[in-house]
């Protein structure tokens, strides 16, 4: 009787412990649960020394045993390899070998104090593919990686075999939202920034919203940095986009509240022969709150052989 008592304290302590620190840190929390559900569909977690700072990267290979195809995907600003966790495994499945790094100054990568520019990204991840042995591969760039994977393809086109473009930045428009958008400081800014991201934004309990203001103000460096680089235009990419050429795709959520579709239209219009495809009722968040029709429509672009070539379709944002 007593060591059933002691067993029964010993749970309900550590029901409590768990109770505190899921009410304390959730994101930390629901970070643990996404990479353990990575972990058991065999996506790896890894760091290498990228020009002397330290890069983490999920990585997946085919289940059956193939080299793979080598993919990489490039997150946005103020995101993380985490967010590409809904893809990865499908990916990995048909045929690719995934690689989703943290970018410079994101995620569990290094945060050396540097200006954070699209230029400089785009040097990381180059150095990247030469720590990992890739002389090319297949890109998907979302938001702030699209931009990256875009300006890679144009300054080193024989390292980007097919572009994928999800919800990209990289070209000049007005935009809707107030310059400090990214780094809301309190519940009304954060209200804010998610309708920017999702057509239907989920609402957090308090105890979230205070996890999430912190890891904003954390970041809040980085991304200010990463931010006034863009908005000095040097890496704009309004009057090159004509020169890409291979085979791109453009995804777009339908909804997207903080790049306009419009954006999506003229890349669509100015890349030659690119596809064009609309996620119907999904926003900026696609790739992460819509994965299927993502997922479908990217791996269709990827295997097709030969190579898509021009033409526009609007796909049910069907969700997970």
């Amino acid at each position: 009787m007593k060591a059933t008592l002691r067993i029964a304290g010993a749970i309900l302590l550590l029901a409590v412990v768990a109770g505190c620190v899921f009410y304390w840190n959730p994101l930390w929390v629901n970070d643990q649960q996404i990479r353990y559900r990575l972990w058991r569909a065999n996506v790896r977690s890894e760091y290498v020394n990228v020009r002397g700072s330290r890069i983490h990267y999920f990585e997946a290979v085919p289940p059956d045993g193939s080299p793979g195809k080598p993919l990489l995907l490039l997150h946005g600003l103020g995101s993380r390899g985490e967010d590409w966790a809904p893809t990865i495994p499908s990916l990995a499945a048909a045929g690719f070998h995934v690689y989703a790094p943290d970018l410079l100054g994101y995620g569990r990568s290094a945060r050396p104090d540097v200006e954070y520019s699209v230029a400089l990204e785009e040097g990381v991840v180059l150095n990247f593919m030469h720590a990992m042995g890739l002389t090319h591969a297949d890109f998907d760039g979302w938001s702030m990686g699209g931009w990256i994977a875009a300006k890679i393809a144009l300054d080193h086109p024989a390292m980007v075999d097919r572009l994928v473009l999800d919800d990209s930045a990289g070209l000049t428009f007005q935009p809707s939202f107030a310059r400090d958008a990214f780094v809301p400081t309190d519940s009304a800014g954060l209200t804010r920034l998610m309708a920017l991201l999702s057509p239907h934004p989920a609402e957090f309990p308090p105890f979230v919203v205070r996890a999430t203001l912190r890891r904003i103000a954390d970041n809040g460096k980085i991304m200010q940095s990463s931010m006034d680089s863009m908005e000095s235009g040097a890496d704009l990419l309004d009057t090159r986009l004509a020169s890409i050429t291979q085979p791109a795709l453009i995804m777009w959520g339908t909804e997207d509240n903080l790049i306009p579709m419009a954006v999506g239209e003229t890349m669509h219009r100015d890349i030659p022969n690119s596809v064009f495809e609309g996620i119907v009722g999904c926003g900026h968040l696609a790739p992460m709150e819509c994965p299927k029709p993502v997922l479908a429509g990217t791996i269709q672009f990827l295997k097709a052989q030969p190579p898509m070539q021009g033409g526009e379709q609007m796909l049910p944002g069907t969700a997970r």
